[in-house]
């Protein structure tokens, strides 16, 4: 295959899922669509900023497990 011949992908992109765009400010567009629903499936455009709070809760609680189980056992 030479590189004039035009671009054939191999690999088929599947639809993009749908997107909400909001207006209102990053803890208002996370909280109107669900805080698991924005971080999880990206529902609009604060997806990555509620992953990172997703983050830092699930790191926060796993901390919190494994000192209390280096305390107590």
């Amino acid at each position: 295959m030479s590189k004039g011949d035009g671009a054939v992908e191999r690999i088929k992109k599947r639809p993009l899922p749908e997107f909400n765009d909001t207006d209102s400010g990053i803890f208002e567009g996370i909280l109107e669509d669900g805080f698991l629903n924005v971080a999880l499936n990206d529902s609009n455009q604060y997806g990555p900023h509620a992953m990172i709070i997703l983050l830092g809760v699930v790191a926060s609680v796993t901390g919190l497990i494994l000192l209390l189980g280096m305390k107590f056992f």
